[in-house]
């Protein structure tokens, strides 16, 4: 569709106000604690290991929670987001903590060409993408090149996301079954949703809530890392994710929501590394 991006900036520009008033996003926490992290970030940390004096690029950052949160870590971040007033609220939360984060406004695919001098000064050490970004990419391969393009020989790739078993998965019944209903595999046409609402607690309607979204299998990530000239490094799986993705079917620990009833049965992430 032609139109996708106009279409989902619109959705994700009308819900930044309300992002940043949600107790999920937490956003007020980053001003009064100097060591807090984004819950995202904190499950990371096992995998991430070490990037104090890296130079890390966070694709799809949105308001910054996660970008300001790696660069609380050590590192030296630019986050990159379509949307003008994630943008924006992201700099004002790197201004006012001191964070060492810039933004650019740019979609995933002309990232390459917005931060030029950045990139084109070694590359970054590191590319860092987290939960529910993909499923709003129509071409997995280009995204891969785009990674490539952004990182130094033997920068890496980290990426945390939802699974896309989960994104298969039809709404939550009654009887706790899992019914997979949605495509796993890449197709050429979206996925167009129409629905209100999103992801944070809020009372704000909303009148831009039609979306185009396409799954992603993970051998089809895998293969595009690979043809780009990556290396695979690690690859987890994971029984939680950071929100409550089958509303009735799960229950949250330490910030992480996993099914009730018996959570080997799904992975809902994963985490996935590569080296160039």
């Amino acid at each position: 569709m032609a139109d996708y991006r106009d279409v989902n900036q619109a959705s994700w520009d009308e819900r930044v106000p309300a992002h940043l008033a949600s107790p999920e996003y937490s956003v007020e926490r980053f001003y009064s604690d100097p060591g807090f992290l984004s819950g995202v970030v904190r499950f990371d940390v096992p995998l991430l290991g070490p990037v104090a004096g890296q130079r890390g690029v966070h694709l799809q950052c949105h308001i910054g929670t996660d970008t300001v949160s790696l660069a609380r870590l050590g590192a030296s971040m630019t986050g990159v987001d379509f949307s003008g007033p994630a943008i924006a609220a992201a700099r004002e939360l790197a201004a006012g903590t001191g964070a060492e984060a810039s933004f650019a406004q740019s979609d995933v695919y002309g990232a390459v060409d917005v931060l030029g001098d950045a990139v084109g000064d070694g590359g970054f050490d590191f590319v860092y993408t987290g939960i529910g970004a993909l499923c709003w990419l129509p071409d997995i391969r280009r995204w891969a090149r785009v990674v490539a393009a952004l990182l130094r020989p033997g920068g890496r790739l980290f990426i945390r996301e939802g699974h896309p078993m989960l994104w298969t998965l039809a709404d939550p019944r009654d009887d706790g079954l899992l019914v997979v209903r949605y495509p796993y595999f890449e197709q050429a046409e979206p996925q167009v949703w129409d629905e209100g609402g999103t992801y944070v607690t809020t009372d704000a309607v909303f009148e831009h809530n039609v979306t185009h979204e396409w799954n992603h299998g993970l051998g089809e990530i895998v293969t595009a890392l690979l043809d780009a000239g990556l290396t695979v490094t690690g690859l987890a799986e994971h029984d939680s994710v950071p929100w409550n993705a089958l509303p009735g079917l799960m229950t949250e620990s330490d910030g992480e929501w996993r099914l009730t009833d018996n959570p080997a049965r799904l992975p809902c992430s994963y985490t996935l590394q590569g080296v160039r």
